[in-house]
């Protein structure tokens, strides 16, 4: 499976390749399936779906393809050069099963009692408070997160909790009958989904509702524009999305890291101290040093829940040569 909505960075486009796509027969397959599991997997037992998806997993894990090969690269930083390819396999495994919890929780998501989400999700309090405070003072705040858990869950308990509906970016990744399926899924969470392509891309949007005081969430461990910033991450040289550090500097909103992870059978939830403007340097300058800090804040919470960084794409620099991709896999 491949997620076929993905936040991105709010300042790029994807118009062009939007414009000639055109969905191959086994697009389409997936498109159906995807659909399909909409309505038939929240009517089966809660047992039979976790073991049907647990076996997905296994499937898709022991087929060694190349989304496998990928995660397995990205874990191998995590995990350090002198571990052995055995436990990074083992880990890749762990990181699957992880994966498609992560897709039965969306499919079952409306279902779920709301005590249970509220219930269910355990957050450092000291942080949520802060973040809180500057919304209820008018001050936007910006959660950025990486690929971790289920950020679903996290949205639909971050509303329930108070915040009212917040706003996020969409890409459009795979068949429209899919992503008109996912667009209205999190509009039903209390989300306001901006579009990534189109006029003039939905930073003026974002920055907009940042000044009125309001909630921006942005997964954005991935730059997909080829204008994202450069940081330091586990040790390499990788490139993450440069919009949410922008949209804090331009309006003073409140930057604050966010990593998720699955918890037994509840969700985990650490939100990171702000990421403060740096008070000297080029908008530029500021704008790097922001998304490196932001970066080691996803490697503390990465390295302390690896199996649940669902990152099946390239993220370091490396990986992003073709001529240094065999070597990795």
């Amino acid at each position: 499976m491949r997620q076929p909505v993905a936040d991105t960075d709010p300042g790029g486009t994807t118009a062009a390749r939007e414009q000639t796509h055109r969905p191959g027969l086994g697009e389409r397959v997936s498109a159906g399936l995807y659909l399909a599991a909409w309505g038939v997997v929240r009517k089966l037992p809660a047992s039979s779906a976790r073991r049907l998806f647990v076996l997905i997993a296994e499937v898709l894990w022991w087929r060694h393809g190349r989304s496998v090969q990928r995660l397995e690269a990205n874990l191998r930083r995590v995990a350090g050069p002198a571990v052995p390819a055995g436990q990074v396999r083992r880990l890749s495994r762990a990181g699957m099963r992880s994966y498609l919890r992560y897709w039965l929780e969306v499919f079952r998501l409306p279902v779920i009692p709301r005590e249970r989400l509220m219930a269910g999700m355990h957050i450092n309090s000291d942080q949520e408070e802060v973040a809180f405070a500057h919304l209820a003072a008018g001050r936007g705040v910006i959660f950025a997160l990486p690929h971790t858990g289920n950020y679903e869950q996290a949205g639909a308990y971050i509303v329930m909790r108070g915040a009212g509906t917040f706003t996020t970016v969409a890409e459009r990744l795979g068949s429209g009958a899919v992503y008109e399926r996912f667009l209205s899924f999190r509009e039903s969470l209390g989300m306001e989904v901006l579009p990534h392509t189109g006029g003039e891309g939905p930073f003026p949007v974002l920055a907009e509702r940042l000044r009125q005081g309001r909630l921006v969430c942005l997964v954005c461990d991935r730059d997909l524009t080829a204008t994202g910033v450069e940081v330091r991450f586990f040790g390499e040289p990788a490139r993450m999305a440069a919009g949410p550090a922008a949209l804090a500097v331009q309006t003073g909103a409140a930057l604050m890291p966010v990593t998720l992870w699955f918890q037994g059978q509840d969700w985990g939830a650490r939100i990171y101290p702000e990421v403060p403007v740096p008070p000297t340097g080029t908008e530029s300058e500021k704008i790097s040093a922001m998304t490196q800090q932001m970066a080691e804040a996803f490697e503390l919470g990465i390295a302390e829940h690896p199996e649940d960084w669902h990152m099946l794409q390239r993220v370091f620099t490396a990986d992003l040569d073709p001529g240094r991709l065999p070597a990795l896999h």
